[in-house]
């Protein structure tokens, strides 16, 4: 048997697979939603609104990082003090490595950072290894074949220029990719002749859906979510203090700090003064970090905005 999975993040592109493959009249199609932890609560409520629009079942999974933690507070216990790392920094990030049950955050306490353009971790460990072990791996395990359909497009970045629209993954998984050379705005056309509406963040300035804020936002994204969200920066915000401690070097940043240029070499970064709030502050700038933008976007704004053209 061959079951047809659907990748859902609530973003734009996979909602346009779902509602492809939904016009195509696919056979044993679901839906997967792997949640991060770091999502808006419209994004939540919007996969909820997809399951009882489409009709289409979307089961969320969640990634478990707490063998991981347990193992990285044995290590810390014994080969950190070996080389000679404080009592204080041992003993602090022992205490504060406690599972939270939120994917994001617990990832970040194994890791003991945050990801990066560099070392994006995230994706994989949030959204690929929990949908292939908890929803692939029982069904191949069985002896079926899993066609794995993702909202992927090869203009989204220089990365995915190149996908493949089909792939053989072995072990009976196959991905399916149907939308890799539409252009952004063909997806709200699908949404539209289906009669199913956008994700709300669309029209709220948000380029795209998904964690919130996300590690490679720009700075144009980032005063967008702190002027509408700030909920989302506080989180940040105490979450590189829960991942400072649990930092054999006592700081960790969501953002790397020398993307502001105002930053210099010799600067000592911490998170309390080169963490999510001092980039929030660069985000409202223009000319480098060096002018405030009186034109901006307001904080507590509830006006449209949309790169899209959703508001017109």
């Amino acid at each position: 048997m061959i079951h047809n999975i659907f990748s859902v993040s609530g973003g734009k592109d996979s909602t346009a697979t779902l509602l492809f493959g939904q016009a195509l009249e696919t056979q044993n199609m679901s839906g997967v939603f792997a949640d991060t932890g770091n999502e808006h609560q419209q994004t939540y409520d919007y996969v909820d609104y997809l399951e009882q629009a489409t009709g289409i079942e979307i089961r969320r999974v969640k990634a478990d990082f707490s063998e991981q933690i347990a193992r990285k507070k044995e290590r810390i216990n014994t080969k950190w003090r070996e080389k000679g790392i404080s009592d204080y920094i041992v003993d602090r990030a022992i205490s504060i490595l406690v599972p939270s049950g939120n994917p994001y955050l617990d990832l970040c306490l194994w890791k003991g950072r945050f990801p990066s353009s560099q070392a994006q971790f995230c994706t994989q460990e949030l959204k690929v290894f929990p949908i292939i072990e908890q929803v692939f791996f029982p069904i191949t395990d069985k002896g079926d074949i899993v066609w794995s359909w993702q909202g992927v497009r090869r203009d989204e970045s220089l990365n995915r220029r190149y996908v493949p629209e089909f792939e053989d993954m072995g072990g009976g998984i196959f991905n399916y990719r149907p939308i890799a050379k539409w252009p952004a705005l063909a997806t709200f056309e699908a949404m539209a002749y289906m009669g199913i509406k956008p994700n709300p963040l669309y029209s709220q300035g948000n380029d795209r859906v998904g964690c919130m804020p996300c590690i490679n936002c720009s700075k144009k994204e980032l005063h967008n979510i702190a002027a509408r969200y700030p909920d989302a920066i506080d989180r940040i915000f105490e979450w590189e203090s829960l991942v400072s401690m649990a930092s054999k070097r006592g700081s960790a940043t969501f953002f790397c700090a020398t993307n502001d240029p105002t930053v210099k070499a010799d600067n000592l970064i911490e998170y309390q003064t080169h963490g999510i709030r001092r980039m929030v502050e660069w985000s409202k700038t223009m000319r480098g970090g060096r002018k405030l933008d009186l034109f901006g976007i307001k904080d507590g704004s509830t006006e449209c905005a949309s790169s899209y053209g959703l508001c017109e």
